[in-house]
């Protein structure tokens, strides 16, 4: 696999990931990172879908480790899949 080979993967975001900001900032970090997919609250979760560069897909899932300053992330769950064929990303 290589770093530029495009990838899916599916994040469940769990912790205090809730009016932080946390939804926007990742599609700040998506869009400048040029990666397609979505964002959205999930209940006390964030879940979202990242495809693009592996190398960016990684990068993106690293970050979502921390989140924005005021978030305190206990957990990402990561599922990766084929590639769907996303346009723009988009915030749900």
């Amino acid at each position: 696999m290589s770093a530029d080979e495009v990838v899916r993967a599916h994040l469940v975001i769990s912790g205090r990931v809730q009016g932080v900001y946390f939804r926007a900032e990742t599609a700040r970090h998506a869009r400048a990172a040029g990666l397609e997919g979505w964002v959205r609250n999930a209940g006390d979760e964030v879940e979202a879908a990242f495809e693009g560069p592996r190398a960016a897909v990684e990068s993106l899932i690293a970050w979502c480790h921390e989140g924005p300053p005021q978030a305190s992330v206990d957990r990402v769950d990561v599922r990766w899949g084929k590639p769907e064929g996303t346009s723009g990303f988009s915030i749900r």
